[in-house]
C-alpha cells in the first residue's frame, strides 16, 4: 500500500491507503494504545483481499510515523476527539462509504465514529473496545506499565515509534490510572449507532470483561452480533488471525449482499 504523510486539522499524520476495488467500501483500521500501522502487520492486506474491500490505515498522532503529540497530558474526551478528527480525514480523502475496524481504545474510537457521523459509517467491526472504565482494565494498564519499567518493552516499542515511544506511554497509562478517568463512559453515544455492529473480544481478555460486550450490542440502534473466542486474550487479530478474518470477512459479506 502507498504510504505518506497528510496534514488534516494541523497535525500531520502517516497513512497507508489502497484503493483498487472500484464501487466497493473502504475499511478503516484503527489501532490500539501502543500500536501503529506496522503493528497490524498484514491483517488489513489479507482482509482486503478476500473482501474485495480497499483499505485505509493510520498512525494517530504521536504514534508510528506521524508526527508526535505536543505533550501527554490527555482530556477525558480524548478518544471522541480522535473520532472527530477520523470524521476530518474522511472528509479530507472524500471516504464515505466506510467499514471500521478498531482494535482496543481503537475500537473504542470507532464507536464513538459511528455514533456521531453515521452517514459516512456503512459497518463496524470492534475488538476489545472500551465503553466504560473497570477494574480490570485499570489492572492491566498498570501491569503494562511495569513491563515497561522492568523489561526491554521500550526498545521494542521503538522499532515501530522511534524517539514518541517514552511520550505515548506515559500518555496512555497516565490518563488510564488517574482518578478523574473512573467516571468516563459512552454508553450514552451508542443508541446513535443504527449500521450493523460485530463485537469481537477474547474470553480471556486481561483488559476488560465481556460487560463490555453485552453492554455495547445491548444499546446500540442498529442489528449487532457478538464474537467470543475462548482462550483468547486481548489482541484476537493477533492471537487467531485465521479466526477473525473467516468471521470479519463473514460479516462484509453478509453486510454487502443485503
Amino acid at each position: 500500500m502507498e504510504g505518506k504523510i497528510i496534514e488534516v486539522s494541523g497535525k500531520k499524520l502517516y497513512i497507508e491507503y489502497q484503493n483498487s476495488f472500484e464501487n466497493r467500501p473502504i475499511i478503516v483500521f484503527l489501532h490500539d494504545s501502543l500500536g501503529s500501522v506496522q503493528l497490524w502487520r498484514d491483517f488489513p492486506v489479507k482482509l482486503s483481499e478476500v473482501t474485495q474491500c480497499n483499505v485505509l490505515v493510520y498512525d494517530r498522532l504521536g504514534y508510528g510515523k506521524s508526527y508526535p503529540m505536543p505533550d501527554y497530558e490527555r482530556e477525558n474526551s480524548y478518544m471522541e476527539t480522535e473520532a472527530d478528527l477520523l470524521n476530518d480525514i474522511l472528509s479530507e480523502l472524500n471516504l464515505k462509504n466506510v467499514i471500521l475496524f478498531g482494535h482496543s481504545d481503537g475500537g473504542t474510537i470507532a464507536l464513538i465514529t459511528a455514533s456521531k457521523y453515521p452517514e459516512k459509517i456503512k459497518a463496524t467491526i470492534c475488538e476489545a473496545g472500551h465503553i466504560f472504565v473497570e477494574e480490570v482494565t485499570v489492572n492491566g494498564v498498570r501491569d503494562a506499565l511495569e513491563t515497561y519499567q522492568t523489561t526491554n518493552l521500550p526498545e521494542r516499542l521503538q522499532k515501530y515509534h522511534g524517539d514518541k515511544v517514552e511520550m505515548m506511554v506515559k500518555a496512555w497509562t497516565e490518563i488510564w490510572l488517574s482518578d478523574r478517568f473512573r467516571s468516563w463512559n459512552i454508553e450514552y453515544l451508542l443508541e446513535n449507532i443504527k449500521s450493523p455492529l460485530l463485537f469481537i473480544q477474547g474470553e480471556a481478555d486481561e483488559y476488560g470483561t465481556l460487560d463490555q460486550v453485552e453492554k455495547t450490542i445491548s444499546q446500540v440502534s442498529g442489528s449487532a452480533e457478538k464474537f467470543i473466542i475462548p482462550n483468547i486474550g486481548h489482541t484476537p487479530h493477533k492471537e487467531a488471525p485465521e479466526v477473525v478474518l473467516n468471521k470479519a470477512t463473514e460479516f462484509i459479506d453478509r453486510i454487502m449482499s443485503n
